[in-house]
C-alpha cells in the first residue's frame, strides 16, 4: 500500500515533549536544547534527502540523546535503516516508535514494509491485522499474505468475505482460482455457492462460479442443472447459454446449439477466449455435420473485428489439414475479401485450388495476383503449373521463365520450377530442353540430399 509521510505531523510530534519540561528547567537550557534538537533533526532530513543515510542516522542519534522518548526520532531512524536494507535495526526502531505511540499508523506501516521487503510474511500478518484497525483496506494485503504463507483456508474465507462486502477484484479472483485448483477446497466452495444461490437467486455470478467448479470436476450433469436454473431465474443471462451450448452439442442437437452459440458470440459480457473456444467446438461438430456450414459462416462474422486471430483463415487451415479442399477454399476466399494482401492465405488458396484440380480457376487467380505482386515467384509457379495442366505450354514457359529469377534461397521452389519447365517443353515436343530441365531438377534434389546427410 502507498504511504505519504506528513511533514507537519512530524514537526508537531517532534517538539511536543520540549514544552512538557518547560516549568522544570531554566528557559536558557530549554532554548539551547531545543536549538540543538532542531538543528540535528533538520540535518538528518537533509542528509536523508541526499541519501547519506549514515550521516542522517548520526544526527538522529543526537536527537535521541536529547529526547529519548520522542517516537518520531525512532520512526525516522527506522526509515533510514530501511533505506540501507538493515532490516533488524529498522524493525527495532519502528517498533520502539509504536510502543511510545501505539496510534502512530506510519510506524506500524514501517514494520510492515520491513517484513514485506525481507519476505517475513508470517510476522507481517500480525502487523497487518493491527493495521486493519486503522484502515480496512489493509485486508487486501492480508489476503496476499495468507496466500504467500499458504494459509489457503484463511485466504478463501477472507476472499469470500471481501467479495460480499467490497465487491470482486481481478486479483482476488485469481487467488481464488488458484486455491480451487486443490479439490479439497472445492467441496466447501460448492456448498457456499449453493447456499448463496438459494439466498440470492438473482445473483448471476454465483451460478457462473458453480458451473465452473462442476465443469472443472467433470460433473457436467450438475453444471447443466445449474445452467438451466440460471436460465430460468435470469432468462436474459448469456452465461447460461455457454453450458447449454455444450450440452446441446454433446446431444447432437445442432439447432439448439446454434441458438445458444449465437447468443454467446453476440454477448459483450463473455470474453473472446471463451468465444473462440466455442467456435472451435462448433467447427469440429460442423466437420461431420456439413448441413450447419452456413451457421459456421454466420458465426465467423462475429469475429470480423478481431485483429489477433483471423478466424476464417484458421478455419481454412483446419479443413486443409483434413484434405477437405472445397471447404478450405471457401474459407480462404472469405478471409481474402477483407485481407486481400495476406500472401500466406493467397498461397494457401493457390495450393488448395491445385489439390482440388481447379486449374482454370488457379490460372485466372494466379494471373491476377501476379499483377498485384509481381515479385512473388510462387505465383508464377502456380500460373505455370495451371497452364501446363490446361495444355497452354507456351504461356506456362513464359510465366515460369519470368518467375524463376525472383527465387531467393528456396531450393524446393527452384526444383518445382525446373520440373514444370520440363513438363512444358515436353508438351511442346522439345525433348532436348525437357531433358535439360529434368536433369537440372534432379541435380538440385541430389544436392539437397547431400546437405541433409
Amino acid at each position: 500500500m502507498k504511504k505519504t509521510a506528513l511533514f507537519s505531523f512530524l514537526i508537531a510530534m517532534l517538539f511536543a515533549p520540549i514544552y512538557l519540561f518547560a516549568q522544570e528547567e531554566p528557559k536558557d537550557t530549554l532554548a539551547l536544547a531545543e536549538n540543538k534538537f532542531e538543528d540535528s533533526f533538520f540535518e538528518s532530513l537533509k542528509q536523508k534527502g541526499m541519501e547519506n543515510y549514515d550521516r542522517a542516522i548520526e544526527s538522529l542519534e543526537k536527537c535521541q540523546t536529547l529526547q529519548p522518548e520522542n517516537g518520531v526520532v525512532y520512526f525516522e531512524l527506522g526509515k533510514n535503516y530501511l533505506s540501507q536494507k538493515k532490516y533488524n535495526e529498522a524493525y527495532d526502531n519502528f517498533e520502539k516508535a509504536t510502543k511510545i505511540d501505539p496510534k502512530n499508523r506510519w510506524a506500524w506501516v514501517g514494520m510492515y514494509d520491513v517484513c514485506y521487503d525481507s519476505h517475513d510474511y508470517n510476522r507481517a500478518i500480525n502487523i497487518v491485522q493491527k493495521l486493519v484497525e486503522f484502515k480496512a483496506d489493509y485486508r487486501e494485503d492480508l489476503v496476499s499474505l495468507y496466500m504467500n504463507t499458504q494459509q489457503f483456508d484463511k485466504a478463501l474465507d477472507l476472499i469470500n468475505e471481501l467479495n460480499e462486502t467490497a465487491g470482486k477484484s481481478d486479483k482476488r479472483e485469481l487467488y481464488k482460482a488458484q486455491i480451487l485448483q486443490d479439490a479439497k477446497y472445492q467441496g466447501a466452495e460448492k456448498a457456499n455457492l449453493i447456499s448463496k444461490i438459494k439466498q440470492f437467486p438473482k445473483e448471476e455470478s454465483n451460478y457462473i462460479s458453480l458451473i465452473f467448479l462442476y465443469s472443472k470436476s467433470n460433473q457436467e450433469d450438475k453444471a447443466l442443472e445449474v445452467a438451466q436454473k440460471l436460465e430460468k431465474e435470469i432468462p436474459t443471462s448469456d452465461w447460461a447459454q455457454v453450458s447449454l451450448f455444450k450440452f446441446h452439442l454433446n446431444n447432437n442437437d445442432g439447432l439448439k446449439a446454434v441458438n445458444a452459440m449465437n447468443i454467446v458470440l453476440a454477448s459483450e459480457k463473455i470474453d473472446n477466449k471463451l468465444k473462440h473456444r466455442i467456435l472451435n467446438e462448433f467447427l469440429i461438430f460442423t466437420k461431420n455435420n456439413p448441413q450447419f456450414d452456413k451457421d459456421l459462416d454466420h458465426a465467423i462474422g462475429y469475429f470480423s473485428k478481431d485483429k489477433e486471430v483471423k478466424v476464417a483463415k484458421e478455419i481454412g487451415k483446419f479443413y486443409q489439414s483434413k484434405k477437405d479442399w472445397a471447404r478450405a477454399i471457401h474459407y480462404y476466399e472469405m478471409h481474402l475479401k477483407s485481407a486481400n494482401d495476406d500472401m500466406e492465405a493467397i498461397l494457401l488458396l493457390m495450393q488448395a485450388y491445385t489439390e482440388n484440380f481447379q486449374f482454370e480457376v488457379l490460372e485466372t487467380a494466379s494471373e491476377e495476383q501476379m499483377q498485384l505482386f509481381p515479385s512473388q515467384p510462387q505465383l508464377y509457379y502456380y500460373n505455370g503449373l495451371a497452364n501446363n495442366q490446361l495444355k497452354n505450354y507456351k504461356k506456362a514457359i513464359a510465366s515460369l521463365e519470368s518467375g524463376i529469377d525472383f527465387i531467393i534461397d528456396d531450393p524446393n521452389l527452384e526444383i518445382n520450377f525446373n520440373l514444370q519447365l520440363g513438363e512444358a517443353y515436353n508438351g511442346l515436343g522439345d525433348f532436348k530442353k525437357k531433358d535439360a530441365y529434368f536433369v537440372k531438377a534432379n541435380a538440385l534434389i541430389e544436392k539437397q540430399k547431400l546437405q541433409h546427410k
